[in-house]
């Protein structure tokens, strides 16, 4: 598929990502219930909602294109790697954020091509802001109904860095991060507290400099936003410095990462 056969699906799932939107808000104004996965990280009826949503949409849409969602049954890995061109979807990153009702929380959608994430699109639905990219089309954001204009990362200076951090998953590792900045370069860093899959897009529009993730995530909570923080100039890269791709193992696991301005900077040297 060409570069120009991509941008055709993005006002379509634009359009998903809204109703999706819509699905989560209709069960945020009630009295949910929560129950716990596994792995323990909690699941509710917007989740299953937007998942199904979602998932008949871009079946209409894109019949001969498969779907993986974090909601979706386990897919053989033999199977999803034999995928060159697929969706990638989380119907709502954020849970914890959503039960919390503070706002923070997305639906996101993204379509990988040949391990890179070539279509973004992000969803804050509590607060209507939405964030889209396509490839070699640039990043934009719109805010309600607001016009949506392009947004690019901000010119980095390691004197007046400006991290993103997690609502719920703070941990000694970013604090430590923060600290051997401070001492390496004498300059405090700010920190920016944010749920979901906000955090990358905060740095795509030039908020923040480098969002450090140093726990578990899943390949469906960062693919849409780095999309987005791509063309906006930026990129997701490793504890090596290599870029995130995708559905390349047997797990779905994202290692360690950075999502970030200056990605040719050794962020590792902080941890």
């Amino acid at each position: 598929m060409e570069n120009n056969h991509y941008h055709q699906y993005l006002d379509a799932v634009i359009e998903i990502a809204k109703n999706a939107g819509e699905a989560i808000m209709k069960v945020y104004e009630t009295d949910f219930d929560v129950e716990n996965k596994s792995d323990n990280s909690p699941l509710t009826q917007a989740d299953l909602a937007a998942h199904n949503l979602i998932v008949s949409s871009l079946k209409r849409l894109t019949p001969d294109i498969p779907i993986l969602s974090e909601e979706s049954e386990t897919i053989d890995a033999d199977v999803r790697n034999s995928w060159q061109l697929y969706w990638l979807i989380d119907p709502l990153d954020g849970t914890r954020e959503f039960v919390k009702r503070n706002g923070e929380f997305t639906v996101n959608i993204a379509l990988i091509d040949r391990h890179s994430p070539v279509i973004g699109v992000v969803y804050a639905p509590a607060t209507d802001l939405l964030y889209f990219a396509s490839l070699g089309h640039g990043a934009f954001k719109q805010a309600k109904n607001y016009a949506a204009f392009q947004i690019h990362t901000r010119p980095f200076n390691i004197e007046k860095l400006i991290v993103a951090g997690s609502r719920s998953h703070s941990d000694h590792q970013v604090q430590r991060f923060l600290n051997n900045i401070h001492v390496e370069t004498g300059a405090v860093p700010e920190l920016i507290s944010m749920g979901s899959s906000l955090k990358i897009c905060l740095v795509a529009q030039g908020s923040a400099d480098v969002y450090p993730r140093l726990g578990p995530t899943s390949e469906w909570d960062t693919a849409a936003a780095h999309c987005i923080l791509k063309e906006a100039g930026g990129d997701i890269v490793d504890e090596a410095g290599r870029q995130l791709r995708y559905n390349t193992k047997q797990s779905l696991l994202n290692p360690h990462f950075f999502a970030t301005v200056q990605k040719s900077f050794n962020w590792s040297e902080f941890l």
